[in-house]
């Protein structure tokens, strides 16, 4: 199948959904490049696989690291890579970061969280050659200057601040905009004022796109789960149970038989 381009993802706006996921490794990147239309590598990976509580705490180097493994496992989907918190503090570190990770990585695009406060800042990745991705609405890096994840757009004057914001960074360049945590009517009325693509998460149906972390979707990540993950399936209690079945094997010795030795 052909290379996924921005080109092909913009002509999608309001003809057909875009699909995206996240992927950390080779192994589940050649597995979802198939089947969708785009994967992020998102600093989610600090919470799902790293442990943490939050985005905050990955470096730039740990986002090349798995961007890298991630783009060896893919030929079709179109790749784009979160700026992880601080990365893009300044106009000057930004582009000397995503400069960084777009040498590094043979990503596509960058993600970068924040409002029309950045929007010097995505013209000037623009300008310099790199494809943005906006994400506004809820922000995850923001959680702790928030006192946690809120949903955004309840009243008019949140809304308003959303879509200036959104409306800012297109204008600054950006290709994508990411709409997380946005009441649902807001991200659609969004949606429908920009010419690029919105992609949803936590922001209802009206979105371009929609971009889930694929161990909430396939059930591996059982800390919590977010009122808007559609569970497709357990994975972590059909893993879990697969291991039992390896160990219990093992000690009784069923494992290995004769069908898996090696014989003269």
């Amino acid at each position: 199948m052909d290379k996924i381009t921005i080109n092909r993802l913009q002509e999608m706006k309001g003809r057909e959904k875009i699909a995206m996921i996240t992927a950390y490794d080779a192994l589940t990147a050649k597995i979802f490049d198939k089947n969708v239309d785009m994967i992020l590598v998102g600093d989610s990976l600090n919470m799902s696989f790293g442990g943490h509580g939050e985005t905050i705490g990955i470096s730039v180097d740990e986002m090349i690291y798995h961007a890298r493994a991630v783009r060896r496992g893919m030929q079709r989907a179109y790749l784009v890579v979160d700026m992880p918190f601080g990365s893009c503090a300044t106009k000057k570190m930004a582009l000397k970061n995503c400069i960084k990770v777009y040498e590094k990585t043979g990503c596509d695009a960058v993600k970068i969280e924040g409002g029309k406060e950045i929007a010097k800042t995505v013209r000037a990745l623009v300008d310099a050659g790199i494809c943005v991705v906006a994400h506004v609405g809820l922000r995850p890096q923001n959680s702790r200057a928030e006192g946690g994840y809120k949903v955004k757009g309840r009243d008019e004057s949140a809304a308003k601040s959303i879509l200036e914001d959104a409306l800012a960074l297109e204008d600054a360049g950006a290709s994508f905009v990411v709409l997380e945590g946005v009441i649902s009517e807001v991200a659609a009325d969004i949606t429908k004022k920009l010419s690029v693509p919105t992609i949803g998460i936590g922001a209802g149906t009206g979105t371009d796109g929609q971009v889930l972390v694929w161990s909430d979707a396939f059930g591996f990540f059982r800390e919590f789960e977010p009122k808007f993950v559609k569970r497709y399936m357990e994975g972590a209690d059909l893993l879990e149970n697969a291991v039992k079945s390896y160990a219990s094997e093992v000690k009784s010795g069923a494992f290995p038989s004769e069908e898996f030795e090696y014989a003269r």
